[in-house]
């Protein structure tokens, strides 16, 4: 973890959106499968990708909100270890979102429930704001030395 001049290097940043990615959505279907999973007769992945699960009006609704919620904050925690740095947080965020929203249209449309975009609004803030707390207090940590000098 060298924080001196970085070298750009567009695989290592695949390679880290396509693991915070993949975490995400595993972390996803953990928790729809705790909070939904037991509610419904069968899970699919209309739950990760269809706008209209995303609703108020039905306690699945409500569960499946949390679930996106709950994935958001892990998300931040993933960052700290995948990411490191607090000022690329906001970035690997809006492009998880991003390519979620892309993945979204491509499975049922352009999401039109007002519902969808709140959560999702709120889970890219969520994931960016603590994500960038988290690694703020990372990067504030004393670094350890061998010998402690007695001044």
């Amino acid at each position: 973890m060298f924080y001196g001049a970085m070298v750009w290097d567009p695989w290592l940043i695949v390679a880290q959106i396509v693991c915070l990615q993949c975490l995400y959505y595993l972390t996803l279907g953990v928790f729809l499968s705790f909070l939904v999973g037991t509610h419904v007769s069968r899970m699919s992945l209309v739950y990760f990708f269809d706008f209209a699960t995303l609703t108020s009006s039905t306690l699945v609704g409500w569960y499946a909100i949390a679930s996106f919620l709950l994935s958001a904050i892990a998300g931040a925690g993933y960052m700290v270890y995948l990411i490191e740095r607090a000022k690329k947080c906001l970035d690997f965020s809006a492009s998880l979102y991003i390519i979620h929203l892309f993945i979204c249209f491509i499975y049922g449309g352009w999401p039109s429930c007002v519902a969808w975009w709140v959560v999702n609004g709120a889970g890219v803030a969520v994931m960016a704001l603590l994500g960038e707390y988290l690694c703020i207090k990372r990067e504030q940590r004393e670094i350890p030395t061998r010998y402690r000098s007695n001044v």
